[in-house]
Formats: structure tokens, sequence, C-alpha cells
């Protein structure tokens, strides 16, 4: 028999973040199914086929090397009619998701405590790369999702935003400047303490 591990006092978020993937990754969704099981496997071990970790590392675009504004228009999985110009004149927060992705899982409760924190300010839409409406709905009702979410299983939105999301980087999140143009990255599970400043950015900066 081993001796106990001494107690290493408290964990950093990143820390917890990464000895909580496996645990997160295996919660039941009620409508989850068999694939998106055998995706979480695939997601934990590393071998990546269906899954690229980030660290949560941040990329900001100064004003002058930001792209054209996004022009993306969508159906939500609840059928809401979506089109990013309409959205100019505040920031939105794209965020790039998954039922069984297992740090998507872990960062849900921020993003809803954020969003709902904001309001009216800043827009949020999620873009899920591989669930159909049934598995999308119940992760929304399990996490209490505020805002609503596009389906992308056709890739188009990925493909669209490859200058900034790596195919298969989920999560991702993007912060549109109140023009409409990127002017914020995250790969990986995004800190609650860094979206926030990426957004009070957004809102104040002069453009």
């Amino acid at each position: 028999m081993t001796d106990p591990v001494p107690n290493p006092g408290p964990l950093s978020r990143r820390t917890m973040l990464r000895t909580l993937l496996v645990a997160a990754a295996v919660v039941p969704l009620a409508a989850c199914s068999g694939k998106e099981d055998a995706l979480t496997a695939q997601a934990n071990s590393g071998d990546g086929k269906n899954y690229i970790a980030g660290d949560g590392a941040v990329e900001e675009y100064e004003v002058a090397k930001r792209s054209e504004p996004v022009t993306i228009k969508a159906s939500t999985y609840h059928g809401t009619d979506i089109d990013f110009t309409q959205w100019q004149g505040k920031p939105v927060v794209m965020n790039f998701w998954y039922a069984a992705c297992a740090p998507c899982r872990i960062e849900a409760p921020d993003l809803k405590k954020i969003a709902e924190e904001l309001g009216e300010k800043v827009e949020f839409i999620g873009v899920n790369v591989r669930d159909e409406a049934e598995a999308a709905k119940a992760f929304e009702r399990t996490f209490e999702i505020p805002y609503e979410s596009i389906q992308d299983t056709d890739g188009n939105i990925q493909l669209a935003m490859t200058k900034y999301v790596p195919l298969q980087a989920v999560p991702s999140t993007l912060v549109l400047d109140r023009q409409g143009r990127v002017r914020a990255r995250v790969i990986g599970a995004v800190e609650p303490s860094t979206l926030k400043s990426l957004i009070n950015t957004a809102l104040t900066e002069e453009l």
C-alpha cells in the first residue's frame, strides 16, 4: 500500500481544468448518444482525431489588422434567425462548442454568468460544431445557457472563421468589436476574468 498523497492545497483554475477533463466529459446528458460518448473517449485519448486541446491562449488584434466585419446569417436550434450585421454597435462573443467536449462543459457556467451579468450590452452566440438539436438543447437546459446556438455540423461557419479558429479546436471563443470585426480569440476554455477584460476593452475602445 502506498502512502497517502499530501493535500497540495487550493488548485488554480488552469490546474483544475486539466484534472477535471475526464470527469467532466463523462457526465451524462439526457439526450447524448453513443456516438457522442465515443467522441468524448477520443477527446480524452489525446490521439488528436477529433479534438485539439487549447490552453486558453489569448490573441488580440489591433484595429489596423482586423479583418472585414463578420456577416454570418443563420438560424439557431430554436429557429431564431441570426444576422451578425444587425449586432454592429456592440461587441459579440462567439463560442464554438459541442456537448461531449469536456472543457466546453467546464467553461459553460462561466459563460452563462458573464452573459447574464452583461445583459444587452453584449451579444453572445454559440456555434455548435457537432450536435443535432436534441443533444444541443439538452446541454443548454443542463447548464441553463441564456443565449442560443447555431448548428454548424456542415462546417460552413468554421470554414469562414478558420483564420481565427483552427478546425477541431474546440472550445474556442472569439470577441468581435463594435463594428463586427474579430478583435480577440481564445483557443481552449476561456478564463472568466480574461473574457470579461476582452469584452470591457471591446466596449470602450476607440475604433
